[in-house]
């Protein structure tokens, strides 16, 4: 098969994959008709930011916790019980709000939940990857199921737009709940010709913990990979929470708007995917690293401020781009580096970091926002990711030789 599709030579892979692009494509609606209806319910930046936070704040809590899950039971069994939730949740948001007694505190309970879900799922997901695949196709593995999630970022939010205008909200939560059913078929036809590659060798959970802590601490590489992540999501990752601000109010294009906003940013990290797919393993892994990791905040600093639709498109291109590329180059380098019986402690501490710190910039960026306004606020996180990001390359110029 072309150089491109190497990782769907494996049947396992295949059945991952395929139901990966429905369910995301289910969840992207989520996301998208979860900010407007908290947007309609409150009318309020800071709203928006606590319901990001909500979410992602078990993710920064639990994360290592689900990571020493993922190297201790079954993978895929840790899977298909956390999707199997993931639709319930779903489908409980969607009679909520069918029924109009839905409220913010309801969704922010939710948002909770299918955060500690969250917490246990993505570990486990990241670290089954080389389990359905091996080393050699790793790295295109990632960027193809990169590319299923940002292609579905693009598709699902524009289909949510349509719904919302012709239909109701609860229609994009009802069809998230429905498309579950495909990626829990994935994993129920998946066979893995061998045993799990992680080896456990301790009885105590705690030790396992402390293991993979002191792994990470004394791994200078991994160390630093981790540390560039974090800043890039706690700084700049919160920009997706107020999108919904920017379409109604900056830019005034509506909940149609609000889908092409967040399918520029898709589109940006589809194609983005695409290219690392092509490229396949190469060399220079650091230096792409640092190189998006630069470009993003720039992208999102112009971004901040434009008030031109098809500028703030472009911008957020870009920023789909330079972070896709970011993280997935980082995830490959990690999950070469460490060895099987810790990737996954590996994995989730750069869960934690990846998606649990954008927990605490939405409470940050959300503050700011309601007292000087979305627009400073999103500025002023993009400058201190780039002088952040500046900053530790200058301290930790090994990252570059990756």
């Amino acid at each position: 098969m072309p150089r491109f599709f190497s990782a769907l030579t494996y049947k396992n892979f295949r059945l991952f994959w395929f139901g990966q692009i429905i369910s995301l494509t289910g969840t992207w609606m989520h996301s998208m008709a979860l900010g407007w209806l908290v947007l309609k319910l409150t009318n309020s930046p800071f709203y928006l930011g606590l319901i990001g936070a909500a979410g992602g704040l078990p993710i920064l809590l639990f994360s290592l916790i689900g990571g020493v899950a993922a190297d201790r039971f079954p993978r895929k069994k840790v899977l298909l019980t956390t999707q199997i939730m993931f639709m319930v949740l779903s489908l409980t948001l969607a009679i909520l709000v069918s029924l109009r007694v839905v409220n913010v505190w309801y969704v922010l309970i939710i948002a909770f939940l299918a955060g500690t879900i969250s917490a246990f799922d993505i570990p486990a997901r990241q670290s089954f990857i080389l389990e359905m695949v091996g080393k050699e196709s790793l790295l295109n593995a990632i960027a193809l199921n990169s590319a299923a999630f940002n292609g579905a970022r693009v598709i699902g939010p524009a289909l949510a737009g349509l719904l919302i205008q012709y239909l109701d909200l609860a229609a994009c939560f009802y069809i998230n709940a429905l498309s579950y059913a495909a990626v829990i078929f994935g994993f129920l036809k998946i066979r893995l010709d061998s045993k799990p590659l992680t080896v456990i060798r301790h009885v105590n959970i705690v030790e396992d913990f402390k293991e993979g802590i002191k792994y990470i601490l004394t791994e200078p590489q991994i160390y630093a990979i981790i540390i560039l992540v974090a800043v890039t999501s706690l700084f700049g990752f919160p920009y997706i929470t107020f999108l919904p601000i920017y379409a109604r109010d900056i830019l005034k294009t509506g909940a149609h708007g609000l889908g092409v906003l967040m399918g520029s940013a898709g589109a940006g990290a589809f194609i983005g995917a695409i290219g690392l797919a092509l490229k396949e393993d190469f060399s220079k892994k650091g230096l792409l690293f640092a190189v998006s990791g630069v470009m993003f905040p720039v992208a999102l600093l112009i971004f901040s401020y434009s008030t031109i639709p098809w500028l703030s498109y472009t911008m957020l291109f870009l920023v789909g781009w330079s972070a896709i590329s970011q993280m997935a180059t980082a995830n490959s380098m990690l999950q070469i580096i460490a060895p099987d019986r810790l990737r996954g402690r590996v994995m989730s501490a750069f869960t934690v970091m990846f998606l649990g710190m954008a927990t605490v910039g939405n409470l940050i960026v959300g503050s700011i926002a309601h007292y000087i306004g979305t627009q400073n606020a999103v500025a002023i996180s993009a400058v201190f990711c780039l002088s952040g990001v500046i900053l530790l390359i200058g301290k930790k110029p090994e990252i570059l030789r990756s």
